[in-house]
């Protein structure tokens, strides 16, 4: 089974395995004594998980119960975590929403608003002067992607290179060798200090790297997007009860007026705002997964 059809069914096999994994935290399938916020590492791990501690610290003022922010290894590692109900409330890309939701009940509450948009897209960055101009130049080079369950980072560039290209998969088909990266910032690093040629991010990454890298602007070019992708979420497990998860969803809401609580969400993912979220709004991502599944040999041939 090529390479990237192998890290999907590896994730979804992840997914099947953290379902039968226990109740976690409460043991019983009802509400836990406390409540454990997911992270993924867009960034630096420890600098996120400092970041988010007041946020975690008025979640539990507003809803009476604590909340501890808890920062994952990757984007598959909250979907287990949320699976075997280890962590309650994930902040997870749309198409970890997917896998969570199909594999593991995960409920989606909420979505980010950037820049008074739900929706945005993945780019495309390589050196300036590296002659790389268009997709078709990406032919053979080395491709540093996040994880094989980002949906910008890896699931929408994946599938445009299927599409344009006419190939099952682009890790052997059409790139030349890959580089999983664990982070935005690291994939944008990667290809900054030329160990790699492409990297595919969510628009513009570069910009919060700006402090460490105040050339990256100049060094880094993008050549191509994709498709409009619904924002990130806000998701929760199956384990919770109703009423508790409009608490947390109303919680987050009133977020929007506390203008400090606001700035931990930008800086830690970008977000400006938060919106209702609804699960047929993730569509667009499920349909852009079929392009996988559908050709996974369940035989391994």
């Amino acid at each position: 089974m090529k390479k990237v059809l192998s890290v999907l069914l590896s994730l979804t096999m992840v997914a099947v395995l953290a379902a039968c994994g226990g109740q976690g935290a409460d043991g019983d399938g009802g509400n836990p004594d406390k409540l454990v916020m997911g992270f993924v590492p867009s960034q630096d791990s420890d600098k996120i998980a400092d970041t988010v501690q007041p946020l975690a610290e008025q979640l539990s003022e507003e809803l009476g119960i604590e909340v501890e922010g808890r920062v994952m290894t990757n984007y598959s590692a909250l979907v287990e975590a949320m699976g075997s109900n280890q962590v309650q409330i994930g902040f997870i890309p749309a198409f970890g929403y997917v896998l969570a939701n199909e594999k593991h009940g995960v409920e989606v509450i909420l979505k980010s608003e950037r820049h008074g948009s739900d929706t945005y897209r993945a780019q495309y960055v390589v050196q300036g002067d590296s002659g790389i101009q268009s997709l078709k130049d990406l032919k053979g080079k080395t491709w540093a992607y996040v994880d094989a369950a980002s949906t910008s980072g890896y699931l929408f560039p994946a599938a445009q290179i299927m599409d344009e290209f006419d190939v099952k998969d682009p890790t052997t088909q059409f790139f030349g060798e890959v580089v999983q990266a664990g982070s935005h910032d690291n994939a944008l690093i990667t290809v900054y200090e030329g160990e790699a040629d492409v990297a595919t991010t969510f628009e513009d990454a570069r910009t919060g790297l700006e402090e460490d890298y105040p050339d990256i602007m100049d060094k880094l070019e993008v050549i191509e997007y994709t498709d409009e992708i619904p924002n990130d979420t806000i998701s929760v497990t199956k384990n919770l009860d109703d009423e508790l998860v409009q608490k947390i969803q109303q919680a987050f809401l009133r977020f929007n007026d506390n203008e400090e609580m606001i700035q931990i969400m930008n800086d830690v993912y970008n977000w400006d705002a938060i919106r209702e979220a609804a699960d047929e709004d993730f569509d667009i991502v499920r349909d852009t997964f079929k392009k996988f599944e559908d050709s996974i040999d369940l035989d391994g041939s």
